[in-house]
Protein backbone atom coordinates (compact mmCIF):
# COMPACT_ATOMS: atom_id res chain seq x y z
CA UNK A 1 0.00 0.00 0.00
CA UNK A 2 1.73 3.39 -1.13
CA UNK A 3 1.77 6.37 1.30
CA UNK A 4 -0.26 8.22 -1.14
CA UNK A 5 -3.09 6.21 -1.40
CA UNK A 6 -6.10 8.17 -3.08
CA UNK A 7 -9.06 8.78 -0.75
CA UNK A 8 -12.44 8.10 -2.29
CA UNK A 9 -14.93 10.53 -2.87
CA UNK A 10 -17.96 11.61 -0.94
CA UNK A 11 -21.31 10.53 -2.20
CA UNK A 12 -23.97 12.39 -0.73
CA UNK A 13 -27.64 10.96 -0.67
CA UNK A 14 -29.67 13.24 -3.23
CA UNK A 15 -32.27 13.50 -1.16
CA UNK A 16 -29.86 15.56 1.62
CA UNK A 17 -28.47 17.91 -0.78
CA UNK A 18 -31.64 18.55 -2.33
CA UNK A 19 -33.56 19.41 1.32
CA UNK A 20 -30.33 21.69 2.08
CA UNK A 21 -30.81 23.64 -1.35
CA UNK A 22 -34.22 24.00 -0.79
CA UNK A 23 -33.82 25.39 2.73
CA UNK A 24 -31.07 27.85 1.07
CA UNK A 25 -33.32 28.77 -1.28
CA UNK A 26 -36.89 28.87 1.07
CA UNK A 27 -34.79 30.94 3.67
CA UNK A 28 -32.93 33.98 2.06
CA UNK A 29 -30.66 32.57 -0.10
CA UNK A 30 -27.70 31.86 2.16
CA UNK A 31 -27.17 29.76 5.34
CA UNK A 32 -24.99 28.93 7.74
CA UNK A 33 -24.24 25.74 8.98
CA UNK A 34 -22.39 24.89 12.25
CA UNK A 35 -21.31 21.29 12.03
CA UNK A 36 -21.41 18.69 15.11
CA UNK A 37 -20.23 15.14 15.34
CA UNK A 38 -22.91 12.74 17.35
CA UNK A 39 -20.59 9.96 18.09
CA UNK A 40 -22.01 6.58 15.41
CA UNK A 41 -24.52 8.73 13.96
CA UNK A 42 -22.72 10.57 12.21
CA UNK A 43 -22.39 14.53 11.82
CA UNK A 44 -25.86 17.03 12.19
CA UNK A 45 -25.36 19.60 10.23
CA UNK A 46 -27.71 22.30 11.62
CA UNK A 47 -28.32 25.35 9.43
CA UNK A 48 -28.96 29.23 10.03
CA UNK A 49 -30.77 30.50 7.48
CA UNK A 50 -30.44 34.50 6.54
CA UNK A 51 -33.58 34.83 8.15
CA UNK A 52 -32.76 32.87 11.48
CA UNK A 53 -34.72 29.70 10.72
CA UNK A 54 -33.49 27.03 11.79
CA UNK A 55 -32.64 23.75 9.73
CA UNK A 56 -30.65 20.39 10.22
CA UNK A 57 -29.81 17.27 8.57
CA UNK A 58 -27.62 14.15 9.80
CA UNK A 59 -25.03 12.78 7.71
CA UNK A 60 -22.43 10.14 7.65
CA UNK A 61 -19.27 11.71 8.70
CA UNK A 62 -17.28 15.02 8.83
CA UNK A 63 -16.05 14.56 5.73
CA UNK A 64 -19.51 13.91 3.79
CA UNK A 65 -20.61 17.51 6.38
CA UNK A 66 -17.72 19.53 4.63
CA UNK A 67 -18.88 17.65 1.36
CA UNK A 68 -22.64 19.21 2.15
CA UNK A 69 -21.21 22.86 2.34
CA UNK A 70 -18.97 23.15 -0.38
CA UNK A 71 -22.11 21.47 -2.42
CA UNK A 72 -24.55 23.93 -1.86
CA UNK A 73 -24.35 27.26 -3.71
CA UNK A 74 -24.76 29.65 -0.23
CA UNK A 75 -24.17 27.61 1.91
CA UNK A 76 -21.08 28.44 4.87
CA UNK A 77 -19.52 26.95 7.72
CA UNK A 78 -19.24 28.27 10.99
CA UNK A 79 -16.04 27.32 13.16
CA UNK A 80 -18.85 27.31 16.42
CA UNK A 81 -21.88 28.21 18.06
CA UNK A 82 -20.97 32.27 18.44
CA UNK A 83 -22.93 35.02 19.63
CA UNK A 84 -23.51 36.77 16.32
CA UNK A 85 -24.85 33.38 15.22
CA UNK A 86 -27.17 32.73 17.96
CA UNK A 87 -28.33 35.99 18.21
CA UNK A 88 -29.88 35.30 14.81
CA UNK A 89 -31.04 32.03 15.39
CA UNK A 90 -34.88 31.69 15.34
CA UNK A 91 -36.52 28.71 16.19
CA UNK A 92 -39.96 28.27 13.54
CA UNK A 93 -43.26 28.26 16.01
CA UNK A 94 -44.09 24.43 17.31
CA UNK A 95 -39.99 23.80 16.59
CA UNK A 96 -40.58 23.41 20.53
CA UNK A 97 -43.13 20.85 20.16
CA UNK A 98 -41.50 18.88 17.28
CA UNK A 99 -38.03 18.61 19.89
CA UNK A 100 -39.96 18.29 23.22
CA UNK A 101 -41.88 14.79 21.75
CA UNK A 102 -44.66 13.44 23.32
CA UNK A 103 -43.96 15.64 26.09
CA UNK A 104 -45.19 18.24 23.82
CA UNK A 105 -49.16 17.53 23.80
CA UNK A 106 -48.77 17.34 27.30
CA UNK A 107 -51.69 19.97 28.90
CA UNK A 108 -50.02 20.71 32.13
CA UNK A 109 -46.64 21.88 31.16
CA UNK A 110 -46.06 25.71 30.40
CA UNK A 111 -46.23 27.28 26.93
CA UNK A 112 -42.84 28.14 24.99
CA UNK A 113 -41.21 31.72 25.91
CA UNK A 114 -41.84 31.82 21.91
CA UNK A 115 -45.22 30.27 21.69
CA UNK A 116 -47.72 33.07 22.59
Amino acid sequence: MSAHAATAPVKLPKAIVASVKGFVADHGGSATAVLQPVGRVGVRVTLVGSDGILGDRVVADLAAAKELVATVDGLTEADEWDRELTSIATPRKSHWAKMAGWVANQKRFPKARNEN
